[in-house]
């Protein structure tokens, strides 16, 4: 249960951070910018590292989640509590937002802003890049140490700052789903689900490549 409830807690404090961040700028009239809120994803993500990477890992995504499931260092049993816990943490999160600005209508949901067909790629290649760095800093399942934390948090800053105007850049499911959920508009979300997992998948298969069974696990089919 403490893994559970790091996992809850780690995805709400994401979401609250990140999507916050987007609807105080938005009813700021930009005063956090885009670079702010890229910002504020990348320390969001580093924080939570820090603060529960050695109790339950960090996943605080459903697609890194599958992702360390898939390379054989996690047990496929966790792997649906481990989705849940981050799916009610981000529900919370945005439920909590909504409650606090309910002006606000989209709540800082991801929606591409050209063809869905662009967007899909992109959140792949980002998910992508993002999961070959955790499955690289990590011990086992779990994303702890300094430079974890650094390595994850700058690469979602990274990732946010240039791929963010184009698909939100979300690199993960829960973050998605919450705000689309609440706000009612699930324009998309196939997206951000798919898209996400694959590029998770994807990855693992490239650090095995690299690094052999020994770097990155033994890939799982079942």
């Amino acid at each position: 249960m403490k893994k559970y409830l790091s996992e809850f807690i780690g995805t709400y404090g994401l979401v609250f951070a990140g999507t916050g961040a987007i609807i105080v700028n938005d009813i700021t009239g930009g005063v956090v910018t885009h670079v702010g809120v890229a910002i504020t994803f990348g320390l969001i993500v580093m924080a939570m590292i820090y603060a529960f990477g050695e109790i339950s890992g960090a996943h605080i995504n459903p697609a890194v989640t599958i992702g360390f499931w898939f390379s054989g260092r996690f047990a496929g049993n966790l792997v649906l509590p481990y989705i849940i816990s981050q799916l009610a943490g981000a529900f919370f999160a945005s439920a909590t937002l909504k409650f606090l600005f309910p002006e606000h209508a989209s709540l800082g949901i991801t929606l591409p802003a050209g063809v869905e067909l662009q967007s899909f790629i992109l959140e792949m290649i980002l998910t992508f890049f993002l999961m070959l760095v955790i499955i690289n800093v990590s011990t086992g399942s779990k994303e702890i140490g300094v430079m974890a934390g650094i390595a994850v948090g700058v690469t979602v800053l990274l990732e946010a700052m240039f791929a963010g105007p184009v698909t939100g850049a979300s690199m993960n499911p829960a973050r998605s789903v919450a705000p689309a959920v609440i706000s009612g508009n699930l324009t998309h979300l196939w997206i951000y689900i798919a898209a996400p997992v694959l590029g998770a998948l994807l990855a693992i298969f490239a650090c095995r490549g690299v690094k052999g069974k020994e770097g990155c696990g033994i890939i799982i089919f079942k």
